[in-house]
């Protein structure tokens, strides 16, 4: 072995010493009890060192495995108890150690040992000494890497002064202080020293004491005097020496930036006044600060929040409208954007909207709209109106904005164009009309139109004619329409242009509704009337119509051949003006069928392939049926509407309902003038005994039952009464009766209030009086003349009335009674009315007839 002096304080190269004599060692002899030993036991080496591993064993074997972390390594085998491992370049793999273990194979002897790699002391960086009031120097430095294990604590750290011979052992890895000495010293030389069980590593230094002075943090940063645009910032600093005088530096930061910065020499007490400051602003200020008389470093910074305080608005809201007429009156929706921050100098409270009547100046109205609202809508008359809008904060007003709505709005119509999207926006552009402009409006929607619409607008100046209209709204396949309006010196707008556009053009997004009409043998008619161009992703440009004739068919006139996507032919026409919605497609065969389809295009390209629509032409004289059948059935139609407007009109003339004869008027006047006790016919037993018979007044002609004899028409010019009576000479039965019209059938007979009364003949034969109280005989009688007269009767000729008999006691008509009417009688009841041809009035018959006689009266007549 030899040795070397290794001190900071001794100059080096430093000189070994002699070597120690040899000393001899028995390998068996330091085995002791255990059956294997490895060695060295708790080796500590540095990091990248290289590194023998020996071990010994008692007995010979060559079956012993060594490792190192569980990997097998592999050595030189001295003789055969030992053997030695190299290790090359170990590396730290942790503080407590590397293992190293041998064993012999098939669960033999085990031994090991702990490897100590310690990293490698490194040489401290970055050394520097500073002090902050003159009487204490602090020295820093970067330590590096640790190099402490189990074995080995960390590395130590010694300073040393080289002028004044002191030292002094640091308690901290990365910093040391030093007791500046009052004998005036002001040169230091510095030796920091780091050391471990391995090496030492050590750095010096030399300044001057007052070069390296850092002064403590300000403190007590305060604002004080804060107004709306200016603040005094007030602050302490430590002393350095003999009342030193420091250089301070303040910064002033609005919204992380800064905005002023101002240099400041004070001893003790700072103070600044900051100016031109933003009312309702939040500011902050720091204070960093320096050594005068020769600069190191600035302290540590030191900050303070404020805000400076409110002030009235300093620029008008920017204010714009829309019209629209709401039952002839004119509503104004006014809008407002919010004051920026700059311009708001404080919190908005609310809006004043003053209507000023221009026709009526002494009209004022004065809405308060609180804030964040930014719209009202007014209704106005025909009048003119000067409307003044301002924001109010709690300091006050801000600037009027004027907009001024004319009385008679008018309908602006002006030419529409088209502007193109790019990346930036749109480009607007329009042509001053007038050189009074006090500036334009450029209005649009963000969204699209036929969603509810965020207003949105540019104010710009009166020598500007074009802009950039840009917005993180704008979409690619949405139309957006902008309006540019001028500005009057009178505050009015007046509309110039109108624009529309596409950030970005798409193909169309869905095909026309089309609507197939007037098909014929050579040709049919497309329509797509309902298409709206304006919802469509892009301009329309025109429309293509496909056509699939039939197989081996060539294309119609205006087609040309193309090819379908899905490679099939088709013939197809374009028509290049968006406006036609019509297509008529001609010089088809008949009787063929055809396949079509029709989409529109834009710039970008067509809308998407829908299915195709089949149809079959007519053959060439279906049209001629068509024109023959649907006249027919439209007259068909129009006479059923006729009847079933008419209905009511044609039962009534055609077939009409029987009347009620207890719902007649006429019976309630008969009542009230003739008899109270008169009443409907009951359906009770009685004989009919008499028919009125109403003849036509030209050429009726009548035959008597039993003698066929002829009456003219001058014998009958009013109703006849016909009688069926009894004339058996020694009847005994009534004598007198009633007869009464059946006023309810016909209203006509009502006009002839007449009846005619006979007595029953006392020569009657008893024989003849039996049929007439049979209701059933005398019917069937009448039956049979009626058919035998039938062939005599002219048709439509006769009109018959039915008359009855009511049994009364008294004489009936007072008008028709004779001068000596007969003594009351009782006659037959209402039993039975019969429709009796003219023909069956007849004459009485012969005495050999088994009937009652037949009695013919004049109006007025009565027979006894």
């Amino acid at each position: 072995m030899r040795s070397m002096v290794d001190d900071a304080r001794i100059p080096k190269p430093g000189f070994w010493s002699n070597w120690s004599s040899w000393e001899e060692a028995d390998a068996q002899n330091s085995l002791g009890h255990d059956p294997l030993l490895v060695f060295p036991k708790d080796k500590l080496v540095e990091e990248g060192s290289n590194v023998t591993i020996c071990y010994v064993s008692r007995i010979h074997r060559d079956n012993i495995s060594c490792y190192l972390e569980g990997v097998q390594i592999y050595g030189e085998q001295l003789d055969r108890s030992v053997s030695a491992f190299e290790l090359k370049n170990v590396s730290f793999i942790r503080k407590r150690g590397t293992n190293v273990f041998c064993k012999v194979d098939q669960g033999g002897a085990l031994g090991g040992i702990v490897l100590f790699v310690s990293k490698v002391l490194e040489e401290p960086k970055d050394f520097s000494c500073e002090t902050q009031d003159l009487k204490t120097l602090t020295c820093t430095w970067d330590p590096g890497s640790d190099t402490g294990l189990s074995k080995q604590p960390s590395q130590s750290y010694t300073l040393f002064e080289s002028f004044s011979g002191k030292k002094t052992l640091c308690k901290h890895r990365n910093w040391c202080n030093w007791q500046v000495a009052q004998d005036s010293q002001e040169t230091y030389n510095f030796t920091l020293v780091a050391e471990n069980y391995l090496r030492k590593r050590s750095v010096s230094i030399l300044f001057n004491l007052t070069q390296r002075v850092h002064p403590m943090t300000p403190y007590n940063l305060f604002p004080k005097n804060v107004g709306a645009t200016n603040a005094t910032m007030t602050w302490k600093v430590h002393s350095i020496g003999n009342n030193s005088t420091l250089l301070c530096q303040l910064e002033l930061l609005a919204e992380g930036k800064v905005i002023q910065q101002h240099n400041v020499s004070i001893k003790v007490n700072g103070e600044y006044l900051l100016s031109e400051l933003e009312p309702d602003t939040e500011y902050v200020a720091r204070v960093r600060c320096a050594y005068t008389n020769h600069f190191w470093k600035w302290s540590e910074l030191i900050s303070q929040k404020f805000n400076t305080a409110e002030a009235a608005p300093s620029e008008a809201p920017d204010v714009w409208r829309n019209m629209k007429m709401v039952s002839g009156h004119p509503t104004v929706s006014l809008f407002w954007k919010p004051l920026s921050k700059v311009h708001a100098n404080g919190k908005i409270l609310f809006y004043n909207v003053i209507v000023e009547n221009l026709d009526k100046p002494s009209r004022l109205e004065v809405l308060s709209i609180p804030a964040p609202t930014r719209s009202t809508e007014l209704t106005l008359d025909q009048c003119s109106y000067q409307i003044h809008v301002t924001a109010h904060n709690s300091v006050g007003p801000s600037p009027a904005s004027v907009i001024v709505i004319s009385g008679d709005p008018g309908n602006e119509e002006v030419e529409s164009g088209r502007v193109n999207g790019t990346e930036d926006g749109f480009s607007v552009s329009w042509k001053p009309q007038s050189g009074d402009a006090t500036g334009y409006v450029v209005e649009w929607c963000d969204g699209p139109q036929d969603l509810p619409c965020a207003l949105q607008w540019k104010n710009l100046g009166p020598n500007t004619t074009s802009t950039v209209i840009s917005s993180g709204a704008f979409r690619p396949g949405v139309r957006y329409n902008f309006r540019i309006y001028e500005i009057s010196a009178k505050r009015m707008a007046h509309l110039l242009e109108k624009k529309a556009g596409y950030l970005e053009e798409l193909a169309p997004s869905d095909n026309p509704q089309v609507v197939m009409s007037n098909l014929t043998s050579h040709s049919f008619t497309l329509s797509w009337k309902d298409y709206s161009t304006e919802s469509q992703p892009g301009f329309i440009q025109g429309y293509h119509v496909y056509l699939k004739p039939k197989a081996g068919e060539q294309c119609p006139p205006a087609f040309e051949k193309t090819v379908l996507p899905e490679d099939s032919l088709c013939c197809k026409h374009t028509i290049d003006n968006p406006e036609q919605k019509t297509f008529v497609v001609e010089n088809l065969q008949p009787e063929s069928v055809y396949e079509f389809f029709v989409t529109a295009y834009t710039s970008v390209g067509e809308g998407p392939l829908d299915a195709f629509t089949k149809i079959t032409t007519l053959d060439e004289y279906s049209h001629i049926l068509i024109r023959i059948i649907l006249p027919m059935i439209f007259c068909v139609l129009i006479v059923m509407i006729i009847c079933y407007l008419k209905h009511q009109w044609l039962k009534e003339k055609c077939y009409p309902d029987i009347p009620d004869p207890y719902k007649s008027s006429v019976l309630s006047l008969i009542k009230s003038k003739e008899n109270p006790h008169l009443t409907i016919m009951n359906i009770n037993d009685c004989v009919p005994d008499a028919i009125e018979v109403i003849n036509k007044p030209e050429g009726s002609k009548i035959q008597f039952l039993g003698t066929r004899k002829s009456l003219t028409e001058t014998e009958f010019t009013k109703p006849a009464y016909i009688y069926l009576l009894p004339t058996e000479k020694n009847y005994s039965g009534p004598g007198p009766c009633i007869c009464f019209e059946n006023f309810t059938y016909n209203q006509a007979a009502s006009d002839f209030a007449s009846c005619g009364h006979f007595p029953v003949t006392p020569q009657a034969p008893p024989h003849q009086l039996g049929p007439l109280t049979s209701p059933e005989n005398l019917l069937k009688a009448l039956e049979q003349n009626y058919m035998n007269s039938l062939g005599e009767i002219p048709a439509g000729e006769a009109n018959l009335n039915y008359v009855s008999q009511l049994a009364s006691s008294t004489s009936g008509d007072k008008d028709s009674l004779p001068t000596n009417p007969p003594e009351p009688a009782l006659c037959s009841e209402y039993k039975m009315q019969m429709v009796i041809p003219l023909g069956l009035a007849s004459a009485p018959p012969s005495e050999n007839s088994s009937l009652s006689s037949t009695t013919l009266l004049g109006q007025g007549e009565h027979y006894r």
